[in-house]
């Protein structure tokens, strides 16, 4: 089955259609899947929902989808370093679903397993448990929390052979995997694809088994708040 493609549109033709669940990786703007949010939208496809640990920034990332008013709801654990984000958030034009970040994280793990909930006692007592499902286990409460299915799973890898195992670089590894994993289909972009059977196998992050198309590309590096000292105090 071929997995390796030439560009993010032709990875995602076919995949995209309007109110679709799209889980994305990345956290901040490090590992995040900057081609596929690009060709996403210039697709145009819209009313979407984006599972992501945050929604970047107002001019890259998934930052330009929110400009260009194609998402309809954030299923998000951070929403800061985003004044586009806050506006629409604020003046009714956005629907937010808040996760604490290791039930997000989770969330989409479980997806991936094939698990449609779990019970966490992360958020018990807050606005968090609001209208959700509690039960007592050795005397403590828990809230159920359910499994992600998205549509379509977009990521960002350092490299990949050609059956799409793949490899992240440091930090970038993230929110990468459980966003991968819990996609009908995953689409992943990466630095570098190498010959088949160069990887590894202890080295190997995220098994082909997840990953269904591959693209290779030039990337930005970008940091979202760039803090450096005076010269008088260097």
């Amino acid at each position: 089955m071929k997995k390796v493609y030439e560009s993010a549109a032709e990875a995602l033709d076919g995949l995209l259609f309007d109110g679709m669940l799209i889980a994305a990786g990345g956290f901040g703007l490090c590992g995040i899947p900057e081609l596929l949010i690009s060709a996403i939208r210039d697709a145009g496809t819209k009313d979407l929902t984006v599972a992501s640990n945050n929604a970047g920034v107002d001019d890259f990332g998934l930052g330009v989808l929110l400009q260009s008013r194609q998402v309809k709801k954030m299923m998000s654990s951070y929403v800061g370093e985003n004044a586009e984000f806050m506006r629409q958030y604020l003046s009714g034009e956005l629907e937010l679903e808040f996760n604490p970040q290791g039930t997000l994280a989770e969330r989409m793990r479980a997806g991936g397993c094939g698990i449609p909930g779990f019970y966490t006692k992360t958020g018990v007592g807050t606005q968090i448990a609001e209208g959700k499902e509690v039960k007592m286990f050795n005397g403590e409460e828990y809230i159920l929390e359910q499994g992600i299915f998205a549509d379509l799973s977009i990521v960002k890898a350092w490299k990949a052979d050609d059956t799409g195992n793949l490899v992240f670089r440091k930090t970038a590894r993230n929110f990468n995997p459980p966003a991968a994993m819990c996609g009908k289909v995953c689409v992943a972009e990466v630095e570098e694809i190498v010959p088949r059977g160069s990887i590894d196998p202890d080295h190997i992050h995220l098994p082909g088994i997840y990953v269904h198309r591959i693209i290779q590309g030039e990337h930005e590096k970008r940091i979202e708040q760039r803090t450096v000292r005076k010269k008088e105090d260097a």
